[in-house]
Parts: structure tokens; C-alpha cells; sequence
């Protein structure tokens, strides 16, 4: 497979078609002399849910893309995405999450929704209508298609197509830049199918990988300038929600795959003496990819405090695409719905500690690690040294991530 950002880096200036740079919010980002207000309105793509991790969308990426280029000025991001929302529901909350802002730009991102609720002719007329009231209001505005998808009867990707076009189309007649995502990841797809696969978190939403394509994209037509993602890693620090609970004395309960049911409630309780840790064990013993992410439908209803997912070697499927369905399922279910309202950490297969690797194990971790570090999530990695037992990986992993939290 070629390198993502390799592939997506030659591609994004000749797909990104631009027929008008907000060039207000371009120059005063460049004089960096006053906060530039920013908000992205759309829908579960644009808002922060389970298939970026839960704790940042493209927005939150954008906003990091803008500092790369202006690293003096004062960005203001604000991210009004919701779940299920379409161009009608974007009029009736547009007064209350966007200009009530007073943003100096709006990105807006819609079609995803619209295209199974809306009319072709009435999804163009409420962009029109929303274009019309943020210009009213002093805003810029950027046009974005979003991504292409898996074809399924609910969203068939020549109906997404149609409204994709028709995005374009209200961008020539108003005059306004178009960041066209949709056209990005069709040149990934015409050059490599598993990439473009791996670009998604489920059959409609992007992972992080695809929300850095998003932004990068949003921010080149911003500023007229590139700006690498790929050393962003997930937020700092891991498992926050978890210590602020142990700190403050509380209670937690873990859910764990082997052997970490038995590992983890030790390790936290010599940080953290008296600490009261349950630990539930997720058993995967003999168990497949997909049978695994039936298990994890189950895991949003029990309201754990840390999710640890250690799925085995032996856990097999029968392709790299089968691999990418149910491993991103397995992170999916064991995130809430929304914004993280616990903590999930991922240990690549095969556990630490093996002195050695088999090829189909090197490969089988490498592509594990490619999709946890795309679904924005932290991970419990092998040690340098083969010397090294899982309870002292843990413990040195553990201790590490509160030392660096009480700096």
C-alpha cells in the first residue's frame, strides 16, 4: 500500500477546486493582530462522534492545520456539526450556533443527510439561503463536499454523486470557493481501493485519517498553502477520564480483553492505593474479528470507566478489507455515540512481550496500528526490549501517562 499522505499530498491541490479564497479571513490570519472566528456547520461528519475517537473532528484539525501555516495568529474554531442535521436544520439553528458567533468565515458541509430527506432543488435552495444570511452577517463562507461511500440502498453513491454536483453547481452561481472532499477521495479510490477504504470509519463516516484529509484541504483553500497532519498523534494525555476519577478518590470499572482483565486493576491500585477498580473481562479466546464485534455492540450499555481492547492474533478475518470492517467496529462500539464520555485504549495484536515475529504477525500489528492511530485513540505499543513482561510494560505505561498528568 502506498502511504496515505504520499497519495492524498499529491492530490489535494488538483482536486481541491476553488472559485473564490475568503481572502478577508486569509489576510487577517496572516496579520495575526485580532482572534479570527471560525465555525463549521454540518452534520455527524462535521461534528465530533465515535468515528473519530470522540474528542475531535476535522474542525479540531482544521484549527491545528491554520496554526501550522499562521503560527501567530489567534484562531477561534468552533465546531457545530449534530448527528442526523440537514440543510433545513442547519437554517432553523443557524442564528443560535453560527452567527450568534459573529464568525469571520462559515465552512459548510452538508449532503450526507439531505440526500435521503431533501429534494435536489430544495437542498440547493437552503444553501443558497445559508450562504445568503452568513454574508449578511459580515462572514465569508466555504462550500465543502464531503466524502464518497460505501454503496448501500440507503445512500447510493449515484444519488451522493448528484448532490456532490450540485454543491459545485451553487458554488459557480454564488461565486464561492468549493473545498470538493468528495473529488479527494474519489482520486484515492481511481489509485487505491484499500486506501480509499481505509479512509473511512464505517460505511459513511470518515476516520481521523479522513478528517486530516478534510482539514488539510479546508486549510490549503484558506490560506493557499499545505499543511501536514501526519505527525499529529491522538489528544494528550490518555485515559482522562479514568485518572481524574482515581484522583478524586472515585470509583472506576474497566472492561478488558486478556490478559489485561487481570493486569490492569493491580497496576492502578500501586498508583493509586485504595483505589476501587472493577474489572469486567471481555473474553476473545477462540473468537473471530467478527464474532468480537458483535460482542462490542454490547459495550455503550455498560458505561465503563476505561475500555482496554487487546484483540489476538488468532482473531482472523478473511481479507485486509474484512480486517478494516471489523477491527474499526470493535473501536466504534467501544466508544460512546457522541463526545468520549470514557476512556478506550487499544493494545495492537500481538501482545508485547513476543521476543519474535512471524511476517503475517509483523503485518497483522502493522495494520492494526494503521487503524487504531486513524480512529484518533491511544495504544499500548511493544517495548523495545523482548526482556520486557506485559505487567512491567503496563506498569512503566501507566506511571509515564500520571507523571506526565501532574506536570
Amino acid at each position: 500500500m502506498r502511504p496515505i499522505y504520499l497519495l492524498i499530498s499529491s492530490l489535494a491541490v488538483t482536486t481541491t477546486l476553488i472559485s473564490a479564497t475568503p481572502d478577508k479571513t486569509q489576510q487577517l490570519l496572516a496579520a495575526g493582530k485580532e482572534p479570527i472566528r471560525i465555525v463549521c456547520i454540518g452534520d455527524s461528519i462535521t461534528g465530533v462522534y465515535y468515528h473519530t475517537g470522540g474528542l475531535r473532528a476535522y474542525p479540531e484539525m482544521l484549527e491545528i492545520a491554520l496554526h501550522k501555516i499562521y503560527p501567530q495568529a489567534q484562531v477561534t474554531m468552533r465546531n457545530a456539526g449534530i448527528s442526523g442535521d440537514t440543510t433545513k436544520g442547519a437554517l432553523a439553528r443557524l442564528d443560535r450556533d453560527v452567527l450568534a458567533h459573529k464568525p469571520h468565515l462559515v465552512t459548510v458541509m452538508f449532503g450526507m443527510n439531505d440526500m435521503v430527506r431533501t429534494p435536489l432543488a430544495e437542498f440547493q435552495s437552503n444553501l443558497k439561503e445559508i450562504i445568503a444570511r452568513c454574508r449578511q452577517a459580515g462572514a465569508e463562507v466555504l462550500l465543502c463536499t464531503q466524502n464518497s461511500v460505501v454503496d448501500t440502498e440507503a445512500r447510493p453513491s449515484s444519488k451522493l454523486a448528484e448532490f456532490t454536483q450540485a454543491i459545485r453547481d451553487v458554488g459557480k452561481q454564488e461565486s464561492l470557493g468549493v473545498v470538493d472532499c468528495y473529488a479527494i477521495y474519489e482520486a484515492v479510490r481511481a489509485k487505491d481501493k484499500l486506501e480509499w477504504s481505509l479512509l473511512h470509519s464505517d460505511e459513511i463516516h470518515p476516520n481521523m485519517d479522513g478528517h486530516k484529509v478534510f482539514a488539510s484541504a479546508i486549510a490549503q483553500a484558506i490560506s493557499g498553502k499545505a499543511a501536514s497532519l501526519k505527525d499529529v498523534g491522538p489528544p494528550e494525555p490518555a485515559m482522562r477520564h479514568t485518572l481524574a476519577l482515581l484522583k478524586e478518590g472515585k470509583p472506576i470499572k474497566v472492561l478488558a480483553m486478556p490478559p489485561y482483565d487481570q493486569l490492569i486493576g493491580p497496576a492502578l491500585t500501586r498508583l493509586y492505593p485504595g483505589a476501587k477498580v472493577t474489572v469486567t473481562a471481555w473474553p476473545t479466546e477462540g473468537q473471530s474479528l467478527a464474532q468480537l464485534e458483535v460482542a462490542a455492540k454490547k459495550v455503550r450499555a455498560m458505561a465503563m470507566d476505561l475500555v482496554l481492547i487487546a484483540v489476538p492474533s488468532s482473531a482472523k478475518a478473511e481479507d485486509p478489507e474484512d480486517f478494516h470492517k471489523h477491527y474499526s467496529w470493535i473501536m466504534n462500539w467501544s466508544l460512546s455515540f457522541g463526545p468520549q464520555q470514557w476512556d478506550v485504549v487499544v493494545v495492537p495484536p500481538p501482545p508485547p512481550g513476543i521476543p519474535k515475529l512471524t511476517a503475517s504477525e509483523r503485518l497483522h500489528e502493522d495494520f492494526a496500528r494503521r487503524l487504531i492511530v486513524a480512529q484518533d485513540l491511544h495504544m499500548l505499543t511493544r517495548p523495545q526490549s523482548d526482556k520486557t513482561t506485559l505487567p512491567e510494560l503496563l506498569a512503566t505505561w501507566l506511571t509515564e501517562l500520571v507523571q506526565r498528568t501532574t506536570k
